[in-house]
């Protein structure tokens, strides 16, 4: 892989619901190993934009790129065969099976007509161990007995057991005390130690800036800044998010604006 390309660059993503512009012209860019956060008011999009992706809605207009070539996500398992995989806010875990039987829910392993139990039970192990996820007492546990943080930990795994390039997080840490947040950052930080791309939707900015390596904002429907972290603060991070604007530049503590994405007066 090339990686001076970005694993996904959208290009031009519109998308209307009757006469709702969701989103306008927005050009995002995703690379491999980093962990870009997008950022936005609620109505913004964001949701909107990670369910183009995750082949949830297709765009009305536009152009997604996946390692440099045009690709069309007409569905979510379209989405995984690529490499796309979401874990959204509500994480869409089943609480009566257990953390095995829930990573494996769809993809069951087979030996001679009968579930592998042993199988599953390795790669499950395999992929929560390889997370640095070591504090669920079993992986025979059922879900419903895990905390807000282990809950989370157990659907990223799911996400990234199926070789997965890129995992799309949804508000991961909305709800979790300190400590379950703590490590719910931590298991992001080892994707993309892992080499994958990470799309973060997070309204906690103090998230945000532990994590992210690239910063994007939406604003009413519109891309209208992304760059580096370093670039952005958390001020101008707000005004982008509220106004569509940040007037200050980098060296004042603002952001400095990438030029394409930049709503300016």
């Amino acid at each position: 892989m090339d990686t001076t390309v970005p694993l996904l660059r959208l290009r031009g993503i519109c998308k209307s619901f009757g006469p709702v512009e969701a989103l306008t012209d927005v050009d995002l860019d995703v690379p491999a190993a980093q962990v870009t956060a997008l950022c936005g008011d609620n109505g913004a999009g964001k949701s909107v934009l990670i369910k183009c992706v995750a082949g949830i809605y297709e765009p009305d207009r536009g152009q997604i790129l996946w390692d440099g070539k045009p690709v069309h996500i007409r569905s979510a398992r379209a989405a995984a065969e690529l490499g796309i995989e979401t874990v959204y806010q509500d994480l869409a875990l089943a609480d009566n099976l257990d953390i095995v039987q829930n990573m494996f829910l769809g993809r069951e392993k087979l030996r001679h007509w009968l579930l592998d139990e042993d199988e599953m039970e390795v790669a499950a192990a395999g992929t929560l161990g390889g997370l640095g996820v070591t504090s669920v007492r079993s992986i025979r546990q059922r879900v419903a007995s895990l905390s807000g943080g282990q809950r989370q930990s157990v659907a990223v795994a799911k996400a990234v057991m199926w070789h997965s390039k890129l995992v799309i997080m949804d508000e991961p840490t909305a709800a979790l005390g300190v400590a379950q947040t703590a490590m719910v950052l931590e298991l992001v930080r080892t994707l993309r130690t892992h080499g994958l791309a990470v799309l973060i939707i997070s309204h906690d900015l103090n998230d945000v800036f532990a994590v992210a390596d690239r910063i994007a904002v939406l604003n009413l429907g519109r891309l209208v800044a992304q760059d580096s972290v370093t670039a952005f603060d958390r001020r101008s991070v707000v005004e982008y998010m509220t106004t569509g604007r940040a007037d200050r530049t980098a060296g004042e503590s603002g952001v400095n604006r990438d030029r394409d994405h930049s709503v300016h007066a």
